[in-house]
């Protein structure tokens, strides 16, 4: 088969930023001498296809876009019609099939950034370096919101690094604070180094699961009652034990370190600052589960965590913690990181197995669940950052002490002097957690939940998920977001709206033409309250919670219905 585009070639530095990735093509090798990354390449249990987005990164890394050529030449590479490579290409944010400078800023326009002045950094940018395009480009959420208004410089051939219009603050106001459980480290302890987490108690939980073995480690799981933390609150135990019972192998892990709900930014902090942690309770994930390979999808916009993760997981593979002999147990186990680039969609599941598989990161329909097909089409258990590093504390002290006071981090934004993660216990209330956080003004609402939760204004609400469903909200994926009477909350109504019309994959009717309705009917609301775009409004939210396929349809009403219910907006 031969796969072209119209016979153009990629430059020099195009192709040998793909050959780096891939190796030399075939054509290369003399006498059927390999080297070991062509033997590598050739080897891999995975289609070559899943390769198709870390070869879009490899060229946009090297020379800050993708051309026709570059993709022409990893089409031919992986044997990917360029149709479905152009497909992949163009449904990435933080990827440009258009030319551009080497050195493009991200300015954040979300939420948090929204609520602490990103319009008068916007219109600074503008009058600096032009329109929006080749130089910067406007961006939904960066997962810096304790920072906000951020903003994020991308530079070919450079690590990204982030230019911040803000003071510099802490990411864990309560560093260094007794009694923290999943943030004891943070902030304390040198990320970079293995020895320093092992006196802290590193691979501590690993050495007690292989005391336990896979089915002893389900059992503690389960008896501590984990749910998982991204949302959907699943009873982690009953997926690893559903996952380790299927007989078709092998069985895959995936992290799910995608957390772009706007708001969030826990598991950042968490990889930044702990990244062995994070290694080591996907360890023993896998070791529970029957893994032998480990997936740790994670944001592009994320490039310390990315950076610090990737030393950790070579450092912990040199001193035996990965790869065929973990810790002389003969258990195999190995991790590879996939950067995203730039959906949102792709924090749900299935649309994780379809990234990483080199195809659009849409959601597959389910069932089947992907504990009997997910990636590769095999048993597969996906669990999120925070989900994954609660189950250190859990072998480490006992599914009984875990419980008597089991944590949860809160990404605190917004209108706060203190913003940051913040580690409660369940059944604190949210009173008490502004108070650590420190409301800049009187709080007119509080967004729990982010752009898929909803608004309230009872501060005595229990954060347990018990207590948010009884107020008639979500714990979600922990955003707190703090809004004052300065906030414009139409305008952060319409950057709602815009957020989910623009993250649709556009798969299913619902949400493709939903998401847009809703858009367009808040738009004629902000400017003159009709009772015909309020019913409209709700037929559209109702229509894309009832009948869209995946969590994103099913939650884009959501902030907007409390607001109005609630808030009083458009009254």
């Amino acid at each position: 088969m031969d796969i072209r585009l119209r016979g153009v070639e990629p430059a020099d530095e195009e192709r040998a930023a793909v050959d780096a990735l891939l190796g030399p093509p075939a054509s290369a090798w003399e006498g059927g001498a390999r080297t070991e990354a062509d033997l590598r390449f050739a080897t891999r249990a995975e289609p070559a296809r899943d390769l198709l987005l870390p070869a879009l990164h490899a060229v946009q890394d090297r020379v800050g876009w993708i051309s026709e050529g570059a993709l022409d030449y990893i089409c031919r590479r992986l044997t990917v019609p360029p149709a479905e490579a152009y497909g992949v290409a163009s449904f990435y944010s933080l990827l440009s099939l258009e030319p551009r400078t080497p050195r493009v800023l991200h300015v954040c326009t979300d939420l948090a950034c929204a609520a602490n002045g990103s319009a008068g950094v916007r219109q600074r940018v503008e009058a600096e370096l032009g329109p929006p395009g080749t130089t910067w480009v406007d961006s939904p959420c960066l997962g810096l919101c304790d920072r906000a208004p951020a903003c994020l410089a991308l530079t070919a051939g450079e690590r990204p690094s982030w230019e911040i219009d803000a003071p510099e603050v802490t990411p864990v106001p309560q560093r260094g604070q007794a009694g923290l459980t999943l943030l004891r480290r943070v902030g304390t302890v040198d990320p970079s180094s293995l020895d320093d987490y092992r006196a802290t108690g590193g691979y501590a939980a690993l050495r007690r699961a292989f005391e336990l073995g896979p089915a002893g480690v389900i059992r503690e799981v389960t008896d501590a009652g984990l749910v998982g933390r991204g949302g959907a609150a699943f009873p982690t135990g009953r997926k690893w034990a559903a996952t380790a019972s299927q007989p078709d192998h092998p069985h895959y892990l995936v992290c799910n370190a995608d957390e772009s709900e706007p708001g969030t930014f826990k598991d950042r902090v968490v990889m930044e600052g702990d990244p062995y942690a994070l290694i080591e309770a996907m360890t023993i994930a896998a070791y529970a589960t029957g893994c032998a390979k480990g997936y740790l999808y994670i944001r592009g916009e994320y490039p310390l965590a990315t950076a610090r993760l990737s030393h950790a997981i070579a450092t912990a593979r040199t001193r035996g913690l990965l790869g065929d002999d973990i810790l002389g147990q003969g258990f195999r186990f190995d991790i590879e990181i996939r950067r995203g680039a730039g959906a949102y969609i792709c924090g749900e599941e299935t649309a994780i197995f379809n990234s990483i598989e080199g195809y659009r990161g849409e959601p597959r329909t389910k069932p089947p669940f992907p504990v009997e097909k997910g990636l590769f089409g095999k048993p597969t258990v996906v669990n999120n950052v925070e989900t994954l590093v609660n189950v250190l504390p859990i072998l480490e002290r006992g599914p009984e002490a875990y419980r008597a006071a089991e944590p949860k981090l809160f990404c605190v934004s917004g209108n706060v002097a203190r913003p940051g993660v913040y580690e409660l216990p369940f059944g604190a209330t949210l009173r008490e957690l502004l108070d650590l956080a420190q409301p800049t003004g009187d709080v007119r609402a509080v967004l729990m939940g982010g752009a898929a939760g909803s608004f309230v204004t009872d501060l005595d609400i229990t954060l347990t998920f018990e207590g948010t469903r009884a107020a008639g909200t979500t714990l979600g994926s922990g955003v707190v977001m703090v809004l004052d009477e300065s906030v414009d909350l139409k305008g952060i109504l319409l950057r709602i709206a815009e957020f989910f019309r623009d993250e649709s994959c556009g798969q299913c009717v619902p949400c493709r033409v939903g998401t847009v309705r809703q858009e367009e009917a808040l738009h004629r609301l902000s400017k003159r309250v009709t009772s015909d775009d309020l019913v409209l409004l709700r037929e559209v939210g109702q229509t894309m919670r009832d009948a869209s396929i995946c969590g994103l349809g099913q939650t884009a009403w959501n902030a907007v219905e409390s607001a109005i219910d609630r808030l009083g907006v458009f009254k």
